[in-house]
């Protein structure tokens, strides 16, 4: 080998070195020495635990310092349709027996808390799976006739949004909201989320698609402003809780059932203290589930409670939103 190829050899290992260990210091800093384990939680940084926890929290109070007519407590009841979809159609497990349950909500259970609320002129918001409409359609003219209700968004087929992509998850709800509005002739303003949980792009979407509230989240009892990695959204949330939703406690097959008076007292103890505070109170129930004989007579009771106790205020979550954003300078 003669010089000038022993010194062209030696020129390209230096090169070809030089070019390794650029490369190692570009994959050090793109790869951080310690990732995060999301098994490890007691291991993440703090800036990344703040990260989480604020991707959606509770920002102002947003209670009025009385309600509509200068009522003390407001009183929020609503409904989520969900019939068929809850019943098998949401996981693919299409079974006879879970589907007639289903039925049951829009063919006996849905009338019968109509009458009632129409009786006792009681207004109520009522959540659907778009699917849940789509089946059975003339739910809509019952619920709308009177002109004291509202319906809401309850998904597509009351779907696990916290699986889905964003464009899956923001799809879905598009084509929930535009099917609502076919079978209504109504804009729904009102977002409740199927299993009352969020992906991280729910609230995202929610907005883009420009809700004037939301009622899936638990930060507080009484209505606030939702923040978004901590800044103000200007969606009103008006929070649910799980010891003020039917249908975890009348599920006659589950280990947590009780007698639906026994759950009446529950919902009177809230309601009684929600009165005193001066705030809210928020019930969910399912037209399947409430619906029977003597859960209905439970929720009679509890309306004859709430109308007794007086200087209280019936509204749908549409009109407790608008009241409290007026109230508080949002409009």
């Amino acid at each position: 080998m003669n010089i000038l190829s022993r010194q062209i050899k030696r020129y390209s290992i230096r090169f070809l070195a030089v070019l390794y260990l650029v490369s190692s210091m570009q994959l050090s800093q793109a790869q951080p020495t310690n990732p995060i384990n999301p098994h490890e939680p007691w291991n993440w940084p703090e800036e990344y635990v703040l990260n989480q926890v604020n991707q959606v929290r509770a920002g102002r109070d947003l209670t009025p310092e009385s309600w509509p007519d200068g009522a003390r407590v407001a009183v929020l009841l609503s409904f989520d349709v969900d019939n068929e979809t809850t019943q098998g159609l949401r996981t693919g497990e299409i079974n006879i027996g879970p589907l007639s349950q289903g039925q049951y909500g829009s063919r006996v259970a849905l009338p019968r808390i109509v009458n009632l609320m129409d009786k006792e002129n009681i207004p109520a918001s009522f959540f659907f799976p778009a699917w849940s409409l789509k089946i059975a359609p003339e739910q809509a003219e019952l619920i709308l006739s009177s002109g004291l209700h509202e319906i809401g968004v309850h998904g597509w087929i009351h779907e696990l949004n916290t699986v889905l992509d964003s464009e899956t998850e923001e799809r879905l709800l598009r084509q929930a909201m535009e099917s609502i509005q076919a079978i209504t002739g109504i804009t729904p303003v009102g977002y409740r989320a199927p299993s009352w949980n969020h992906s991280p792009n729910t609230l995202r979407i929610v907005r883009e698609l420009g809700f004037l509230y939301e009622s899936s989240l638990m930060h507080d009892d009484r209505p606030y402003e939702l923040l978004q990695n901590g800044e103000a959204t200007g969606i009103v949330e008006l929070p649910v809780e799980w010891i003020l939703d039917d249908a975890p406690l009348f599920n006659p097959l589950g280990p947590r059932y009780m007698n639906p008076r026994d759950v009446m007292e529950v919902w009177i103890d809230e309601f009684n203290m929600a009165w005193e505070e001066r705030t809210m109170f928020l019930l969910t129930m399912h037209p399947h589930v409430i619906g029977h004989r003597s859960r209905m007579i439970a929720l009679e009771g509890l309306i004859t409670h709430i109308k007794a106790k007086g200087d209280v205020w019936f509204g749908t979550h549409e009109k407790a939103a608008r009241w409290v954003r007026l109230q508080a300078g949002m409009d």
